[in-house]
């Protein structure tokens, strides 16, 4: 039987600091979760050894035993953070499941990933980003509403009511609080007023795009000024549907794009895509996550539903699809 390692972050584990932001551990996962991950890992005919995160990896990497690791594992801080365990397990030469430390470095860092988007005809909201309030002087050739950002951050860490922004004092005052709290340069991103939709990919050859998900919040499906915010996710007011209720047209388009921005950073295995689409139809790539939330409140859950399947066959096909890419099934 073969051993599948799983690598991750725990809420109950992080250690705060007092000047944290009180999203700062919004990224790991509830131990619960890790728990029925694990069960739906051995559901699949596979052993699990639960290795944790990036310093327990590096204690046991030399005496690992396992035939693949499922990496879940989300760093402690900096832009490289998500990195920390791909490059430890390809210096060792254990395989694992998701991109590699480029990828994940590349797509934490939303700037970079978008620099990326634009050089593949990706269509994805202008931008700029700021070191500092003070740098906004020079700043006047764009149009309000805007939304401001951390630059590498997810989970919608950062993002709440006051991240759209209607003018010069209410973009200052958001950018200071993001370079103070996070510590790290603001992204100042043009809003797209609309509709907001996350589609899954699982796979490599070819990948496979999940049914389209979207994002209703308060009830209402077309957003308008209203986002995905950090409060948001815990509460009622926020809803997946799927299948999205949108047009063959639409779906098609979407459907195009998630899989060219899958390519485009060179995802492995799994991944997702996040879209707003404006009032004319206009699909926006916001961002793409390589290493997406697989837990059972999650859109990965939400689709093996649409398709038929369970949640323990979804995490099934992401697992296979690595080890056939390592030509180890």
């Amino acid at each position: 039987m073969k051993k599948v390692g799983l690598t991750y972050d725990l809420k109950t584990s992080y250690q705060g600091k007092s000047n944290d932001p009180k999203d700062a551990n919004a990224e790991f996962d509830h131990p619960i979760t890790i728990d029925i991950i694990a069960r739906a890992i051995e559901s699949q005919g596979y052993q699990v050894d639960k290795i944790g995160n990036v310093s327990n990896l590096l204690e046991k990497i030399n005496k690992l035993d396992v035939d693949m690791v499922l990496n879940l594992s989300e760093g402690l801080s900096g832009r490289n953070r998500e990195s920390q365990v791909p490059v430890l397990l390809e210096l060792a030469g254990i395989p694992f499941v998701g991109g590699d430390a480029l990828t994940l470095g590349l797509t934490l860092d939303k700037i970079m990933a978008k620099k990326i988007f634009i050089a593949e005809g990706i269509p994805t909201p202008k931008f700029f980003q700021v070191q500092s309030a003070d740098e906004l002087i020079n700043r006047n050739h764009f149009k309000f509403p805007a939304i401001v950002k951390p630059r590498f951050e997810g989970s919608s860490k950062g993002l709440s009511e006051s991240s759209r922004v209607k003018n010069h004092q209410e973009l200052r005052s958001q950018v200071e609080y993001i370079v103070d709290a996070y510590k790290q340069p603001a992204l100042v991103e043009e809003f797209i007023s609309g509709q907001e939709f996350t589609v899954g990919v699982v796979g490599n050859d070819p990948p496979c795009v999940l049914p389209i998900v979207q994002v209703q919040i308060d009830g209402k499906l077309q957003l308008n000024d209203m986002f995905y915010t950090f409060a948001r996710i815990d509460s009622d007011r926020l809803e997946y549907v799927c299948p999205a209720p949108i047009s063959k047209k639409l779906q098609d388009r979407i459907t195009e794009l998630t899989l060219k921005t899958y390519r485009a950073v060179e995802c492995l295995d799994f991944g997702r895509v996040d879209f707003r689409v404006d009032r004319r139809g206009n699909p926006y790539v916001l961002e793409i996550n390589p290493l997406p939330s697989l837990s059972i409140e999650d859109v990965f859950m939400l689709t093996a539903k649409r398709m038929n399947i369970t949640f323990e066959e979804m995490i099934g096909r992401i697992i296979k699809s690595a080890f056939i890419r390592y030509n180890l099934n």
